[in-house]
Order: structure tokens, then sequence, then C-alpha cells
């Protein structure tokens, strides 16, 4: 099995296909000129050479059976060593004595039953064994049965159907202008033949017979329209093909891949958004024999690609068809993704065709619209629609969580192998089982699985149901000074969550407006319950923010704003209150030191190196859950970054997981 790679190069032979989805793919193209075009034919010229690819095959069976040795028989050499024994057969007459050839007129004279019948009796006369007239008996019973004399005639009748000859092309459409030049050009010719044709063309039934030539002979002689987009059904050398025409702009690629199987180049896929898409006329399994009257079996996928190259208008594909039932047409919806992984087609030794794989980044949408094959889906990123003509490939979720298990299952096994140990032994392998299903888990979230994909869905907040904002980064980022910078400017319209505390109150403080004060055993239900985004204990009082609290901020139509921990995540985004998360990431760490340095802070270099270190953790394991990343570089910067993020909810649509939704 023939690969083809980027560069457009084969290479390999196919291994690993059931990982790799297969065979191995070669994205097809029609950019560029189409060429010369001829005038349009009369007759199709993809049916002219089909009909004569047929007239060549019967010809060359009627000259192999010309060509049957007679003397091949053992019955009729026996017949040839004694020649004296009954009649004269013309078999073995000199050539001078053989019939000599039909003219050409006669070539497909049909069969005649009398002839055939008188010839078989002619051969049993000279026939001296039983057995060989035994035989011929048989053949004599055949042919006298009315089952087959029916079929002869039906075989004749076709036969002569197909040969009769064609109506005479028209030489012109003008026979009648030209008839009455000529009359006037012989008026004033007094010659007696001139005057008797000057008479018969200005007869009037000569005339209207001229007219009806002429208008006959214009249809005739129009040539043939341009075919459009279309399919037809055909004969060709014994198999049934299927001629497809396909319009495709120069802007619009044709949205195939092809693949080797042996000599055959066969459709592997169909791309969304294509020609081929969208005439509905290619089918995945179909073997393309010629394009443009150009033969494709026998190519290799690299010299199909530079034959399509430059092609664009209308593509003429004579196609056998793919035996393989084609399932019903289903209106495929589109489903929405945000990606959980970083993705390059260039790297990815699986994807089966790279020219059409697509790259993303984690937290990129992804717009699904075909799952077809669950491997490899066809996608667009969000925003690049207009720029993309056709869909990408992405690697199917299930696919990708495969892949990613065993990357991890690989990676666990590791480890110094023992002389004489095989590495696929039995402990071994029940081990990677387990690993395969139990991913490892870290501080900040559980990952039940492996992230892939979450399907999202648009959501425009209320304008009395404000989106919580969540602040998220390691210590000494500026996350805490930004959201002190809401409250203060804002008021009215930006709030904090009233935590939750049990230790006593103290004078000044009211309950509700400082601290919720509860008993312990209070905050310990609460805390098992789910309900506390985060807690903690210091100097042995638990303290905490429920979601409670946040829903009361979002019942008075102001926006809470909220400092969390990572591993406050999980329990936020399990609620109902569909929050807003904002990464607060360091700059570079002089850039670092320098706004650490205007509020009085002077770090050590380790220290520096450690915030940054903490916030490339914080993204390597959260970074999916993030709705946007604002890089503190200056501080005003930052929060006139963070107003605009916060204000663009009033007025954009964003995504957020389906399940907020349902």
């Amino acid at each position: 099995m023939t690969t083809s790679h980027l560069n457009g190069h084969v290479s390999g032979e196919g291994g690993d296909d059931e990982l790799r989805g297969g065979h191995r793919e070669m994205a097809v193209d029609c950019p560029g000129e189409l060429g010369s075009r001829t005038l349009p034919l009369r007759r199709s010229a993809q049916l002219e050479r089909i009909r004569q690819h047929q007239e060549d095959l019967r010809r060359r069976r009627e000259e192999e059976g010309r060509q049957l040795d007679l003397n091949a028989s053992l019955r009729l050499r026996k017949l040839s060593q004694n020649p004296q024994i009954g009649i004269d057969n013309p078999t073995f007459l000199q050539d001078s004595l053989l019939p000599q050839p039909l003219p050409q007129s006669q070539a497909h004279a049909l069969l005649e039953l009398e002839e055939l019948l008188f010839s078989l009796k002619q051969i049993r006369g000279c026939l001296s064994d039983q057995q060989s007239q035994n035989d011929i008996e048989l053949v004599l019973a055949l042919l006298n049965k009315s089952d087959f004399q029916s079929a002869l005639k039906i075989h004749n009748a076709v036969a002569s159907s197909m040969h009769k000859p064609s109506p005479p092309y028209p030489h012109t459409h003008q026979a009648l202008p030209l008839a009455m030049e000529v009359r006037n050009l012989i008026q004033t010719n007094s010659n007696k033949e001139g005057l008797e044709l000057s008479i018969l063309l200005s007869d009037a039934h000569l005339q209207s017979l001229l007219l009806a030539h002429d208008t006959i002979a214009e249809t005739e002689m129009q040539p043939e329209a341009v075919p459009t987009q279309g399919e037809t059904l055909t004969q060709w050398g014994g198999e049934t093909v299927k001629l497809v025409r396909i319009e495709k702009a120069r802007d619009i690629p044709l949205g195939a891949t092809v693949r080797n199987e042996m000599d055959s180049v066969v459709i592997s896929r169909i791309v969304r958004g294509g020609a081929a898409e969208r005439s509905g006329l290619l089918s995945e399994g179909d073997e393309i024999l010629e394009i443009n009257g150009i033969e494709i079996r026998g190519k290799d996928v690299n010299q199909v690609f530079d034959i399509l190259a430059d092609m664009h208008g209308l593509l003429t594909f004579v196609l056998i068809p793919s035996t393989q039932t084609k399932p019903p047409p289903v209106k495929e919806s589109v489903v929405h993704v945000k990606a959980y992984f970083d993705y390059d087609p260039s790297d990815d030794p699986y994807v089966p065709c790279r020219e059409l794989g697509l790259s993303f980044q984690k937290g990129d949408i992804l717009h699904i619209i075909s799952q077809a094959d669950p491997n490899w889906w066809q996608a667009y990123r969000d925003g690049d629609e207009d720029n993309q003509p056709l869909a990408g490939l992405v690697p199917g979720k299930s696919f990708q969580q495969q892949r990613e298990a065993m990357k991890q299952t690989i990676e666990e096994d590791k480890e110094p192998e023992k002389p004489g140990k095989l590495w696929c032994a039995k402990q071994k392998k029940k081990k990677r089982k387990k690993m395969l299903y139990n991913m490892h888990r870290n501080d900040d979230l559980d990952n039940d699985e492996i992230l892939t994909y979450e399907e999202m869905a648009l959501y425009h907040q209320p304008a009395n149901r404000k989106r919580p904002i969540a602040l998220i980064g390691p210590a000494s980022c500026g996350q805490s000074e930004l959201r002190q910078r809401l409250l203060h400017n804002h008021p009215d319209r930006f709030a904090g969550a009233v935590p939750h505390t049990t230790r006593s109150r103290r004078d000044g403080e009211l309950s509700g407006r400082d601290y919720h004060f509860v008993s312990r055993q209070t905050f310990e239900t609460e805390l098992a319950a789910g309900k506390l985004i985060e807690s903690g204990e210091f100097e042995k009082n638990l303290y905490g923010t429920s979601t409670d609290s946040v829903r009361q901020v979002i019942n008075t139509s102001k926006i809470c704003v909220l400092c969390l921990h990572t591993q406050a995540l999980k329990v936020l985004r399990n609620s109902d209150l569909k929050p807003y998360i904002i990464f607060i990431a360091p700059p570079s760490q002089e850039r670092l030191r320098a706004l650490l340095a205007k509020e009085n802070k002077n770090p050590k270099p380790e220290e520096l190196r450690d915030i940054i270190e903490k916030a490339r953790e914080m993204e390597q394991s959260c970074g999916h859950l993030f709705d946007a990343i604002i890089v503190n570089t200056d501080q005003d910067k930052a929060y006139n970054e963070l107003l605009r993020l916060i204000n663009k909810l009033d007025t954009e649509p964003q995504w957020v997981p389906c399940s907020w939704l349902r």
C-alpha cells in the first residue's frame, strides 16, 4: 500500500493501520489554469473513447476467432489422417479454395441458424467414431430447442440495431440560399441546360424541400452544449462506469483525498466545503479511471496530485462506482467543542493526510461538522470559516483518549528492564491495563478522564444575572490588587462575596456584612455538601466562601469578583454560577522584579523563578478552564484589559460548557 506525506513524495509501506486510520491519503486539488479548451464536439469525447475501446475489443475477439487452429482438435486430426472416408471436408482444402473474407460492409453479418445446422450435419457425416457423432447430436438437439432459437433471434435483433449506419452528416445548413444564388446567376444564361436548371430551382416544392433540409441541418450541426454538472452510467471494457462532471471554481478546492490500492487510485475521503462535497457526485471508495481524458489507473497519488494541480472549470471523471453500500445521506448537526490539548498535524504520524490536518491550541473553539470517521473528525477553527474553504482533520475524542492513555502507560512503564525479562510479560500487561483507565491525579483538579474536548454553546448573560469573575494566579502577580481596584472604583457595579467563618464575632462586625458567623458543625456540613468554593483554617478557625454568598451578590444584579486558588475551580464550575475565569500571568523575571519594587518588595531571584514556575504549572494543569489570560506587565494596562473583558460579557455572547445550559 502506497503512502503519501505532506511534502507530496511517496514513502513507506502502511503500518500501524489500526491507529493510523487505515490507508495514508493524499489531498488532491485543482487550482490554476485548465489549459487549452477545444471547441465542443458533436459527440461526447469520453463516450467516443468508450465506444472505440469496445469496438477494439470486438475486433480483437473476431481476429482471435478467425485464427483458431482447427487442427488442434484431436478428432479433426483423425479425420485428416483418413481423407478417403466420408465426404470432402472443406476445412482441409488448400488456401486457394478457402472462401475470401467478407467485404467491410458485411463485417457484422448476422448468425444464421440454418447455416449453423447445415455445417454441423456436414461435420457429423465426416466423423467415424460413435462418440463424436453423439456429441454432434447433442449440439443439434440444443440448437433445435425453442429457447435457444428465441435467444438467437434476440441477439440478431440487437446486433442489427447496433450496427445500423448513422445518418449522413449534413455539409451545410444553407442549401436554399445557395440554390437561390445559383438561380440568380443563371437567369441571364441562354443555354438550354441553364434555363432548365433555373426553372427547376424556381419550383416551390424544391424550395420547400431545401428549406426543410436547412432546418434539420441547422439543428444537427449545432455543437454539443458543454455538459453541465451531473453523472451518467455507461459500459467501458465490460465494466460499469459512471461519468461524473463537476464544476470547480478557481478559488474552491476539490476537497477529496485519494489512496493507492495496487494499481488503482481510489477516493478515500470527501472533505466538507470542497466542490466534491457540494456536488454529491463523488463517493468514498470510487476508483478513478480518467480525469479530463487523462488515464489515472497505474499512477501513484503524487502523480494524481500533479495532474490536478492546474485544473479548474469542468472536471470530467470516469469512475468505477464503489461496491460499498452507500448509507443514506444524514444531515449532521454542527458540534462546537473547546480543545483541551495542543495539536500539530506535522508532528502526528497517525494523521491520514497531513495536508488536511488542522492545527489548534489548548482553549481554541472548534466547529465539528462531520464525525462520519470516528477517528478523524472534520472541523473548522472558530473565526477561520471564511479564510478556510476546506474543513480540516482533527483527532476524534475516543481516538485521542486512546493514544494519550497509551502514551501515559508507556511513560509509567519506563523502568530498567531486567536481563531476559520480556517487556510484555503478563505481570507488566496487568499493570498497563490498570494504568490505562486510572489516570494520574494532580493536587489542583481531579482528572477522571483524559482531557480532549468539551462540548460548548454560546451564552449571553442576562442583564439582571451577571456572571461572577474569578481571578486566578500565583501570589505576587497582582490579582488581589486588581480586585480591590474594581471594588473601590465601581462599588455600585462590583462586590465581593461575604465569607463564612467559625470564629467569634468581634466588636463592630456585623453578620452578613463582614462574615457569616456559623458553628464548626454547620461549616463542616456545608463543606461536605460541596457548597464551599474554597476553605482553610487559620488559628484553629475555619474560613471559606460558599456558593450561596456568591449567589446573593448575583441576585443584587452586581458582579461578584473573586480571587481563588485553582483548587476552587472544580466546585465553582460544577455549580450553576457560570463563572468567567481570568488567569493573571506574571511577566518576565526582570519585569516582575520592577513591578514588585514599586510595592517596596525586594524578592530574591529564586523567589521570582518560583512565581513564574508556579504560574507555568497552574496553566499546564488548569489552562483549559481559563476563559482569558492577562499578562500583568503593567498594573494600569492590566486593569484596563480586565475592564474590557468584563464589559464584553454584556455585549457579546461567550462560549460556555453545554452542561451549564441543561
